[in-house]
């Protein structure tokens, strides 16, 4: 049983290392990652906030996201404004009197303003709340950045800045890659605005 288990872990680990090679090796890809930092630098330069959402796994990668900005990554530094969507009470009150493809949309429409942005990640690239809260920043201005895992996926067209990373066959992988994803879109953040951390 053990050499048996061994190799599922081999196995396991050689597909996330195939997979981080081909975002490695995909310049649309990495180029599309710089400019979700960009527009994270820019909202935050100019006074705005980072909303970040997701579903399941992806809510849990939308909250360390923003937990690492208003906290800290690696060093010491100053809280930076990003929240993630995630509240459970707004989340069963939306999802109880408008239905649970509101709960993100619902949100920025209370909070949100024009110069803002929005992580949303949905390794499908089809969750209809996340589809439903890209509309509505949209209507107010906000900049829409989104994570998936699938090319031609409806949110393409919702977002200004579409970061997609194939993972394979199942979201684990896609989630894989969008927290490396995440974790650099931070490094980034923090180069510009704490170089001397760096």
């Amino acid at each position: 049983m053990e050499f048996i288990m061994q190799d599922h872990i081999r196995a396991s680990l050689g597909e996330a290392k195939t997979a981080l090679d081909n975002l490695l090796a995909n310049p649309q890809a990495l180029a599309s990652v710089e400019a979700a930092a960009q527009a994270i630098i820019g909202a935050l330069e100019s006074g705005g906030r980072v909303f970040s959402c997701g579903n399941g796994g992806s809510m849990c990668d939308a909250m360390h996201f923003a937990e690492e900005l208003t906290g800290r990554y690696r060093d010491n530094r100053r809280g930076m404004a990003a929240i993630a969507i995630s509240d459970p009470s707004h989340i069963s009150c939306v999802g109880n009197d408008y239905g649970y493809d509101e709960i993100f949309a619902r949100y920025l429409e209370s909070h949100a303003r024009a110069g803002d942005v929005l992580i949303g990640l949905s390794t499908s690239g089809n969750s209809r709340n996340v589809i439903r809260a890209a509309e509505v920043a949209r209507e107010l201005g906000v900049k829409v950045v989104i994570l998936t895992g699938r090319a031609g996926a409806k949110l393409e067209p919702l977002a200004d800045v579409y970061v997609n990373t194939p993972g394979g066959s199942y979201a684990d992988r896609v989630q894989e890659l969008h927290i490396k994803v995440l974790h650099i879109l931070i490094e980034l953040t923090e180069r510009h605005f704490f170089p001397e951390n760096y």
